[in-house]
């Protein structure tokens, strides 16, 4: 009997080494496979970032825009528009707010964008504390990604050049032309002068449109005497800018733009008379003369400022690029030359964004 058990003893030790073995083989092929979970993960960011590794290589079009969560739609169309009238590598770096990163993700990925080259970036807002403050007649101007244009060389983006693209616009023509701009030696960034354009003049005149410092800069103030800048020169749109990342950061300026932001917080510098934000007037002192200038055609701008003034339509049809800006947005009603919006509009997969219709109004 005591044979037997040492018999039975051994076997039972020889059967659990043998499972022990299998198990073994087993966890050793699954450690080794390649996870599909891990796969997809790995598609996801090469469907995102190639662009920091390739983009000058590639000769990428790097474009910087917003998408807060309230105009998620307008984003969308602004970059349909860009995408579908270009035949050049456009990479988009979406800002947005932590909130809205899954909202924006789902945008693309369930539409007709999802082709499109792209990387969601975070914007921390407490960048901005100290530095703004709610003193405007309309708060979505304070917003906080209204100053990501501020933060460019903070991003994660690695470019020698980046256009900046605000969501009220509709690019008409070939974005690759606007990104070969030459600009100016010793310049950091191109825009579009509010006094280029004579066909605009008459409209800029019927809505009480600014376009000097006058309307942007408190020049009662002493610290804004001193900057030596006549209320009448011509004031330009930072909606709309081709900047050199090498020259931002070799000026610094950044750390001018927070500068005058940090003044005004103390000091209330900027008139809210017609700027109505505060993203505009620290662009200008930073930039004041020292900006190349942009075609003209490149940013036809007030279109949001009234909801009735309305510009000649063969001259919306040759303008490569279309802002509403003001407070008027196409995707609202009332505004004006709608069409023109609307034809890049894409419906909001989740049904949270929506326009703004007559038929609508309730």
């Amino acid at each position: 009997m005591a044979l037997l058990r040492k018999i039975n003893q051994v076997l039972l030790v020889l059967l659990v080494l043998m499972v022990c073995l299998l198990l073994h083989s087993i966890l050793l092929r699954v450690s080794t496979r390649p996870k599909l979970s891990d796969h997809r993960k790995s598609l996801g960011r090469a469907a995102r970032v190639p662009a920091v590794r390739v983009s000058e290589a590639d000769n990428v079009v790097p474009i910087i825009i917003c998408a807060s969560e309230e105009r998620m739609g307008a984003t969308m169309a602004t970059i349909n528009s860009v995408y579908s009238n270009t035949d050049a590598s456009v990479f988009f770096y979406i800002v947005t707010l932590r909130d809205a990163v899954k909202l924006t993700r789902q945008y693309i990925e369930k539409t007709k964008l999802k082709g499109i080259k792209y990387k969601i970036l975070e914007f921390n807002p407490m960048v901005l504390k100290g530095k703004v403050k709610p003193d405007s007649s309309r708060p979505e101007l304070l917003h906080p990604l209204n100053f990501v244009r501020f933060y460019i060389p903070l991003l994660e983006i690695n470019h020698k050049r980046v256009i900046y693209l605000d969501d009220d616009v509709i690019v008409q023509g070939d974005i690759k032309d606007l990104f070969n701009i030459k600009l100016k030696p010793g310049h950091a960034a191109a825009f579009a002068t509010d006094c280029d354009l004579p066909s605009t003049h008459e409209m800029v005149r019927s809505i009480g449109m600014q376009t000097t410092y006058m309307g942007f800069l408190d020049f009662r103030k002493q610290e804004v005497k001193d900057l030596g800048i006549h209320p009448r020169d011509c004031s330009f749109n930072p909606g709309v800018f081709v900047a050199d990342m090498s020259e931002w950061k070799t000026q610094k300026i950044t750390k001018q733009l927070e500068k005058w932001m940090e003044e005004n917080f103390r000091q209330n510098i900027y008139s809210s008379a017609m700027a109505g934000g505060v993203a505009t007037p620290p662009m200008l002192i930073v930039f004041h003369d020292k900006y190349t200038t942009l075609d003209p055609l490149w940013h036809v701008r007030h279109l949001g400022w009234s909801p009735d003034a309305r510009y000649l339509e063969s001259f919306l049809q040759e303008a490569h690029l279309l802002h509403w800006n003001g407070p008027f947005k196409p995707w609202n009603y009332p505004a004006v030359h709608l069409d023109l919006w609307e034809k890049w509009f894409i419906p909001d997969p989740s049904g949270r964004f929506s326009l703004v219709r007559p038929e609508s109004d309730s």
